[in-house]
């Protein structure tokens, strides 16, 4: 069984080749186009997402109205937008593929019930969730404090794999600058 997710959750523990059916027939193929959004703002999100090829993006309008990039994510990791899902309430922020993807999707009941099916499972996916936002918040507090060019030469050390396939519109709007401020610090970097 070629799976992403399994191949992924293989590494932090065994499972048995029956789980490991029920857990790919719990979960479904999709794919979207950069640009297309997996969860639109102010909706609930009731779907988790694994992400197979691709990197999305956690976005969230700013006063003006701004769509602004809060976070990225890339392969092998879990995205949804967490307080939504686990307590029903609408979300500000929206979920959109920064280049095209391919995700892994269940629904939150369907998850609910593989994991009464699987308690093992829930412990697991769990613990993969909190250390993608412990790592989130230890990547966004590096950029804390540094002047632009600075934030930029660590997002290229720091996420390079992210650097290389997102546009530059979506770069400027995670390390906070515009996107002329982005082309000139680029500009200078080169020579």
């Amino acid at each position: 069984m070629d799976n992403p997710l399994i191949r992924y959750l293989l590494r932090l523990r065994a499972i048995t080749e029956e789980d490991q059916a029920i857990i790919i027939n719990a979960f479904e193929k999709k794919s979207f186009k950069e640009g297309k959004y997996l969860l639109p703002s102010n909706r609930i999100s009731r779907q988790l997402f694994f992400i197979s090829k691709g990197i999305l993006r956690i976005v969230i309008r700013n006063d003006k109205g701004v769509e602004v990039t809060h976070y990225f994510l890339k392969e092998d990791q879990f995205c949804t937008i967490l307080n939504s899902f686990k307590n029903e309430v609408v979300a500000e922020e929206s979920i959109q593929a920064a280049c095209d993807a391919e995700v892994l999707v269940i629904s939150k009941t369907r998850l609910m019930e593989l994991y009464r099916q699987l308690p093992y499972l829930q412990v697991l996916i769990d613990q993969i969730i909190q250390q993608g936002l412990l790592d989130k918040i230890r990547i966004r507090n590096t950029y804390l404090g540094q002047d632009a060019a600075t934030r930029y030469q660590l997002f290229l050390t720091r996420q390079p794999e992210i650097a290389q396939r997102v546009s530059l519109g979506d770069i400027a709007s995670y390390l906070g600058i515009t996107p002329q401020s982005l082309s000139r610090i680029r500009k200078n970097t080169r020579h």
